[in-house]
């Protein structure tokens, strides 16, 4: 960083004694003040402050290396392409800094051969995919690698961007240092799947320019990651084309929400999948026909892993319906939907239930202390837990005699 120069004037030509002294007693506040406003303008604290660097050399890219260097420097080097940067580059270079090896290796932004020939590891620039060199291009017109392409095991055939490159090859090791699961861990393979899943394929979708869907699209959607990234560019009219500040702040933001996304399924979204697990599990144990499950705790997030889970552990017989408490202390029994994005259910609660509540229910049903069914025969309410599964098996079995009557209705 340059040094900082202060140029001190009095109000006046005929300053007196007591306004030198002012400024020789306030130089060095303001020179500290200087220091960490500059240094608190970047995430990774070495954008040098804006006074240091004349503004003719800031106004065109430069074709020279740019370098985000940290405050320990490691010695190890990070390379990407300078210029127009996308949140493909940003989130794979976030990835690599929560290495140790990595941690704080300096970012060198350049499409020099000789500059990106001294780095340690390259990404999304040089025209080259190989591993073992940790080479992580996939601009080359060969480059038409997948997650499945390369992982056979894994379902996901979106063309790889270089954010999704580094995590295919770093991610569970990423994953291990922000969560402390160990490699090998089943949460963190589930973990891992996930947020590739929800978050990185959908990067590496918009870099490569795969449509999510074929057809006009009714609406814009503007604020995905990757558009708040591209935003954080210069405009094209900026008299200011450094690109440098923005990649700093893209940086930030990336890895802000990456670590929420982590935060949230490890501590929200798997606890509930180990919940859904022990239901499933103990499903026997509630109702001989194994279509039947319990949660003790209500609020619990259970369809998507009930349909993953299903197929995980095998389950011959699909499941029907979940029972679990209410805010009120009351039961729901609440069936389960055919999919994930469909009102339809695998089998419905009675027709002639739907819509009546309390007694007239209990005697219409002849199970105790009803509350309702819902109009559109998806969910119900008992008093008591007994009663709720009384609702389901009630249900089961007039299934069981008509079964076309009742499976698959809205």
């Amino acid at each position: 960083m340059s040094p900082v120069r202060l140029k001190l004037q009095s109000a006046s030509s005929s300053s007196s004694a007591t306004c030198v002294a002012a400024n020789f007693m306030l130089a060095p506040i303001l020179l500290k003040f200087t220091f960490r406003t500059s240094v608190f303008t970047s995430v990774y604290r070495n954008i040098p402050a804006r006074g240091s660097i004349p503004v003719a050399e800031r106004r065109y890219m430069s074709h020279q290396p740019k370098r985000l260097c940290t405050e320990k420097m490691s010695g190890k080097r990070i390379g990407t392409h300078n210029g127009t940067f996308h949140c493909d580059e940003v989130l794979a270079c976030f990835f690599l800094h929560q290495l140790p090896e990595y941690k704080d290796a300096e970012i060198v932004r350049t499409r020099d051969p000789a500059e990106l020939a001294k780095c340690d590891i390259v990404v999304d620039v040089g025209g080259e995919f190989d591993p073992k060199k940790h080479l992580y291009d996939h601009h080359q017109r060969t480059f038409s690698e997948t997650f499945h392409s390369l992982c056979p095991e894994k379902p996901w055939v979106t063309k790889l961007s270089s954010a999704g490159l580094v995590y295919l090859h770093f991610g569970r090791r990423v994953l291990s240092q922000l969560t402390s699961l160990k490699e090998g861990d089943r949460q963190l393979e589930v973990l891992y799947d996930k947020l590739y899943e929800n978050l990185v394929e959908e990067v590496d979708a918009v870099d490569n320019g795969v449509s999510q869907y074929d057809g006009e699209a009714r609406y814009a959607v503007s604020t995905t990651l990757s558009a708040r990234v591209g935003h954080l560019n210069p405009r094209w009219n900026s008299k200011s084309q450094d690109t440098q500040e923005g990649f700093h702040k893209a940086l930030g933001m990336v890895g802000a929400e990456f670590l929420d996304r982590v935060d949230f399924y490890q501590n929200s979204w798997l606890p509930a999948r180990v919940v859904v697990e022990g239901a499933v599990q103990m499903r026997m144990q509630v109702d001989p026909s194994g279509e039947v499950v319990v949660f003790s705790q209500g609020g619990c997030p259970w369809k998507e892993h009930l349909f993953s889970l299903e197929k995980e552990l095998s389950v011959d017989t699909s499941i029907k319906f979940v029972l679990y408490p209410d805010q009120n202390g009351q039961w729901r029994v609440q069936c389960v939907p055919a999919g994930l994005h469909t009102f339809n259910n695998r089998l419905s609660l009675l027709e002639e239930w739907r819509g009546v509540r309390d007694d007239a229910l209990s005697e219409l049903s002849g199970v105790p202390d009803c509350v309702f069914v819902h109009a559109g025969g998806f969910i119900g309410g008992n008093k008591t837990k007994e009663g709720a599964l009384e609702m389901a098996r009630r249900t089961l079995q007039a299934a069981a005699k008509s079964p076309s009557k009742h499976t698959n209705c809205a």
